[in-house]
């Protein structure tokens, strides 16, 4: 027997009803405006104990029901349709377990018949598709948080926030380990979330190594929340734990963590369908975080490789400026087919080798051949005095591999002697070096030779020139010279205008020669599209030595 409101609600006493609603499956119950009963159906009879004609409503009935009895004893009409249609509202609540709607009419002699239709199961019904549409909502936009970042970092911050957010009172979650270090981020409910990297055995936390493998989660009944090591509850988080799940977080191909879930004693322990909910869930936040991880993974390994295409930082060398430049043609991309390298002499009087190249393409492509290019270019280096046989003996080795690719060259040995610079130049189909002289006089410099990797011989011929003090030598890709833009946007830059532009950088350091080569070259193109750009500049210093030095002024350079 049950009861709601103090009144029992269930019966076995049947009681004789006359008219054609005691047929009616449902409960009835007929009202007087005394607020008395004055007849009950069998199905009214078995759901309201003491409900019996004579007695009132306010004892037979539940107090809701009581309350709207009273409420239609005043009549209301309608709104709409007719106007002597009574139209009255119905009422709903509950009796012990089960809902009910009320629907009241007026019978002819002015009594209020209370029809109780049972929608228990409609209203479970709405409360299920009322919790599935929350948590499709909350795993929408679960999946647009984890989704926004490819930081590992980010990615677990986030999973454990949402989870200690809409899941539990604490969220932990545990990537594979690393140098016996296992990364951790801890988030409970309310506050910010925690990263850390801990020494600890996850066998101790049951299911948390089976999870880390990627194995099904181990029900949540059968952890005991009194074995969890210490390193699980959280600094400052006073709670009892009382319930616990440990669920995988799958990744792309390999387990990509685990997550575990908190719940203080004090809350309801986690259910069947709670742990079903967890696991969906992480099935969304391990796919982001092995992703991001991947990226990762991704990332490092191109920028260990990326190490060897980019272009080295050029310095001063033995007494003579080096600088360059470098645009690839993309804008998103670091490499491309241009490149240039300089190789210190084995001692300071010894000749330095500084190669500037172009290989036949752009992009990845393209850079995966400069490096190849440019290590065999350093495996050659004992015979970097002899340009020819290093440029047929790479000219070989590209002919040899599945690249089917060529490339053009400029190779530059500079020496050093007094205040000058020596240079022997040797160029491989490849635009002729400029030199800028200290009068701003502009030279192409004699050396020309066949492009590499495209034809069984070679043949070079190599160019001696010696820069004086101020004077520059200038190495560069047709990316500058085929530059197209100007005024009208299809202009070449073309060499002339090239050679104009160097005129200007007579008694110039080396590094603002390039600067201000690749900044006209930058106004020229302005949006425009163009190929890779490398340029190298080679300059004998105006001055080399400190007139005074002494020990409290910067001292000053003469010639």
């Amino acid at each position: 027997m049950a009861s709601t409101e103090g009144i029992r609600v269930t019966g076995t006493e049947q009681h004789r009803t006359s008219g054609l609603w005691a047929l009616a499956p449902c409960p009835v119950i007929v009202a007087d405006a005394a607020g008395g009963v004055v007849e009950v159906n069998p199905a009214a009879s078995l759901l309201l104990d003491g409900a019996v004609p004579g007695a009132g409503m306010s004892d037979a009935a539940p107090r809701w029901l009581a309350d709207a009895h009273q409420d239609v004893l005043v009549p209301a009409r309608a709104a709409r349709g007719h106007q002597d249609v009574e139209v009255l509202a119905p009422v709903s609540g509950r009796i012990a377990e089960r809902s009910f709607v009320a629907h009241p009419t007026r019978d002819q002699g002015g009594n209020v018949v209370w029809w109780l239709v049972d929608d228990t199961d409609r209203r479970l019904a709405e409360d299920a598709l009322a919790t599935e549409r929350e948590r499709t909502r909350f795993l929408a936009e679960a999946s647009n948080v984890l989704l926004a970042s490819l930081n590992t970092e980010r990615c677990m911050a986030a999973t454990a926030q949402l989870a200690a957010e809409h899941l539990a009172d604490v969220a932990i979650v545990v990537t594979p380990s690393s140098r016996r270090k296992m990364p951790v981020a801890t988030a409970i409910a309310g506050q910010d979330v925690t990263r850390a990297l801990i020494t600890a055995d996850p066998s101790l936390v049951p299911g948390l190594s089976e999870a880390l493998q990627g194995f099904p989660p181990v029900a949540s009944r059968w952890i005991d929340p009194t074995t969890l090591p210490d390193w699980i509850v959280p600094d400052g988080f006073g709670g009892t734990i009382g319930s616990v799940v440990v669920t995988p977080l799958p990744g792309h191909g390999v387990p990509a963590g685990a997550l575990i879930l908190l719940r203080v004693a004090d809350h309801a322990a986690f259910s069947e369908n709670e742990e079903i909910f967890a696991r969906l869930f992480a099935a969304r936040a391990g796919a982001a975080l092995s992703a991001a991880l991947l990226y990762s993974e991704q990332s490092a390994i191109t920028q260990t490789l990326m190490r060897d295409l980019l272009p080295p930082r050029l310095r001063r060398l033995n007494g003579v400026e080096i600088a360059g430049g470098y645009r690839p043609a993309g804008a998103r991309e670091r490499v491309g087919g241009d490149f240039y390298d300089v190789h210190p002499g084995s001692t300071p009087a010894d000749a330095s080798l500084v190669v500037l190249g172009d290989v036949c393409g752009k992009g990845l492509d393209a850079a995966v051949l400069t490096g190849k290019i440019r290590n065999t270019l350093q495996a050659l280096l004992p015979m970097a005095d002899d340009h020819g046989r290093m440029l047929e003996l790479l000219n070989g080795a590209l002919l040899t591999s599945h690249h089917a690719r060529f490339a053009t060259m400029v190779m530059a040995s500079v020496q050093r002697t007094d205040d000058h610079v020596r240079l022997r130049l040797t160029s491989a189909g490849h635009p002729v070096p400029l030199v800028v002289r200290a009068g701003g006089g502009v030279e192409e410099v004699p050396t020309h030779g066949t492009l590499i990797g495209a034809l069984r011989t070679i043949a070079v011929h190599s160019a001696d020139v010696v820069l004086r003090p101020g004077e520059t030598c200038l190495l560069y890709t047709d990316g500058f010279t085929e530059a197209r833009g100007g005024p009208r946007g299809d202009e070449l830059f073309g060499e002339e205008r090239l050679k104009r532009a160097l005129s200007e950088c007579a008694d110039m350091p080396a590094e603002a020669v390039v600067e201000h080569i690749q900044m006209l070259a930058s106004q020229w193109l302005r949006d425009a599209g163009h190929d890779d750009m490398a340029v190298v500049a080679i300059s004998a210093p105006r001055t080399t030595r400190l007139s005074a030095v002494d020990g409290h002024t910067r001292g000053r350079y003469t010639a």
